[in-house]
Order: structure tokens, then sequence, then C-alpha cells
């Protein structure tokens, strides 16, 4: 990952998606012209971490609680108007799956609730009881492109009917004995995939966090993204390619060139000694762009 800044100069650093510290730390040790370093997370529990991890660095690490759609007021919050360097890894850390109170995960029975930020907002186990059967049948098929949907939503609709969905086996149960066992991955993957996208605003956030580092982008300044699904990916893969397009005018005719530029045509994906030391890099896409001068 930090290959991608090998060649920038960094004064300001932005790390969108902090967690317990890794790349942050690697950035910092190869980077001591580090002047300010910005860590954006929404959960709590990653700043207790990371503040261990980063305690070398203690005098050039702020640590942000909030996801990184507020890139923009907390930049403005800190004076800062411009950052040479931004990166963001994003979805569910593996910290976050390990703690088995979270509810990220089927493999441990918890209380469903998904939220990367415990102060706000509602509950995985609180969508499954107030929003309709339609609302979350496209929630299964727009989030976590789920085959089964419509049928996963209607037997949901019918459990809660006699029994409030509150842990993460009990909604893992429903969906294996409805499909009467079990396929290459487990049935219940995507579903989880689809509700954790939908509590947290995921792609949502996604799309703004990345308009506002664009904009704030210093000159040769570098952005860097890991993303571990085709949503995630394609959100990543179209505002890169829209904003190193040319500008033209109403009748297409090109009036500028764009202050951006691809780093690669494709995305890097993970070594086979990445996939071999953590299994979840299997799906990994790394994109990059550079802000030209």
């Amino acid at each position: 990952m930090i290959q991608g800044f090998k060649e920038s100069n960094l004064k300001v650093f932005c790390d969108g998606t902090l967690g317990a510290g890794g790349h942050a730390n690697a950035i910092l040790s190869a980077h001591p012209e580090i002047e300010t370093f910005l860590g954006f997370d929404q959960d709590l529990s990653a700043h207790s971490i990371a503040k261990q991890t980063l305690a070398p660095f203690e005098n050039k690490v702020t640590y942000i609680h909030s996801n990184f759609a507020h890139i923009s007021d907390q930049l403005k919050l800190h004076k800062i108007k411009q950052v040479d360097g931004f990166f963001f890894d994003i979805g569910v850390s593996s910290m976050q799956l390990d703690q088995k109170d979270r509810g990220f995960s089927f493999r441990e029975d918890a209380p469903l609730d998904m939220r990367m930020d415990q102060s706000k907002g509602r509950s995985a186990s609180h969508v499954l009881e107030e929003l309709s059967e339609k609302e979350l049948g496209e929630i299964f098929r727009e989030y976590g492109e789920v085959p089964f949907w419509k049928r996963a939503a209607e037997e949901i609709t019918h459990v809660r009917k006699t029994q409030p969905i509150e842990t993460t086996k009990q909604l893992s149960d429903i969906i294996t004995n409805m499909l009467g066992g079990r396929g290459k991955i487990h049935p219940a993957t995507l579903i989880f995939q689809a509700l954790r996208i939908y509590v947290n605003r995921e792609l949502e956030v996604l799309e703004q966090g990345l308009l506002q580092a664009l904009d704030h982008l210093a000159p040769e300044g570098m952005i860097g993204v890991i993303s571990f699904h085709s949503l995630e990916d394609r959100i990543v893969k179209n505002i890169f390619r829209d904003a190193s397009t040319p500008i033209r005018d109403d009748r297409g005719k090109k009036v500028a060139d764009s202050p951006f530029e691809l780093v690669g045509k494709r995305p890097i994906a993970p070594s086979f000694e990445e996939v071999k030391k953590n299994k979840r890099a299997r799906s990994a896409k790394l994109r990059w762009i550079r802000r030209k001068k």
C-alpha cells in the first residue's frame, strides 16, 4: 500500500479509515516529513487501539471520531485547505469482524447490531423489525446482490410476526433453513453484507468522501482506495474515471485537460503472499489517482 506514496512529499495526510492504525503506522514510519496526520474512524474502539499503535507519533496525529463523509467539514475545522495524500480501506475491518459482540459476523452468536458507530443510527435488528418486506428485499438486492432476495425478505417478515430477530444466529438460521443447507459460501454471507452496508450507509459515504478528497487534494497529491467487493469498486472506478476525463463543452468538444490522472489502467490485486497471510485480502482491489502539477 505505502508504495503508492513512495515518491510523494507528504506534509499533510488523511487516513479515511484509521482502524487499528496499521496503515497509518506504515505511512508515518515511511514519511517522517509528515507534519499533520488526520485519522478518521467512526468506531471509538478503533481509536483506542490506534492510539496505542501510533503512540510514537502522538504529536502528529489528530483522531477524528467521524466517517470520511465529513472530510470537508473537518479540514475546515482544522484550518487545512489541501492534503498531500488520502488513503481509504473500505468496508468492515478484520478487527470489527473479530469483535464478537458487534454483530458483523454470523460465525459467533451475538446481538444483531452492525453499526460501526454504536452511538447513533439504527441497528440491523431494528432495520429487520421496522422496514417493510419490499424495503428489505430492495436492500438485499441492491447492497448484497442476493439472488434469493425476494424469498429472504418474505421469510424474515414471516418469522418476525412471532418473534423478534435480535441475534446473528437467528438471522443466519433463518436463511440457512430457508435454503435447506449450505453452498460454496455460507448462505447468510450476502444478507449480512447487505444489512451492514445499509446500516452504515457505506456506499453513500464512500461517494461523498471520495468527491471531497478530490476537492482538497494538493498538486501532485495521491488518493489510494482499497475495496473488497464489486459495489465499492464500481463507485471508486467511476469517480476516478470521471475525475480524470478531459473537460468538454455541451457539444462534446474538449475545452481543457483534467487536473487528475489515473495511476495504472487496472486495479492492483494482492499477491499470493498477501493472500496467504490474510485470506480477506483475496478480493481486494487497490486503485490510485493523482492530481497533476
